[in-house]
């Protein structure tokens, strides 16, 4: 955890919201920033500063931890034969409704 801290900025601030005087008068939310990828995330739940920071460090490693998980391939699938048959029925009798709505030909 402190080596995860070493590579942020912290930034101390207000908390804004429900509270009252305890919200009003202590700098007690936290926002740390990791500067390798940019990340920045917040903490505000507690009155204590220094619970604030653990909880955005935690919530940090937990998206780094999300992010270095590569994502599974994708196998590329057909759509079933079922499937293009109704696809395409539904083609034919909107292709037959719009042609029902045509003006007729003089003829």
């Amino acid at each position: 955890m402190e080596e995860l801290a070493r590579d942020c900025d912290l930034q101390v601030f207000r908390a804004t919201g429900p509270g009252g005087q305890g919200v009003n008068t202590t700098d007690s939310a936290v926002r740390l920033t990791h500067r390798p990828s940019g990340i920045s995330v917040m903490a505000r739940e507690s009155r204590s500063q220094w619970q604030n920071r653990q909880r955005a460090l935690r919530k940090l490693r937990e998206i780094l931890e999300r992010r270095a998980v590569p994502p599974t391939p994708r196998r590329a699938t057909k759509p079933s034969r079922g499937s293009q048959e109704r696809r395409l029925a539904g083609k034919h009798r909107r292709s037959e409704v719009k042609r029902l709505r045509r003006r007729p030909l003089d003829e």
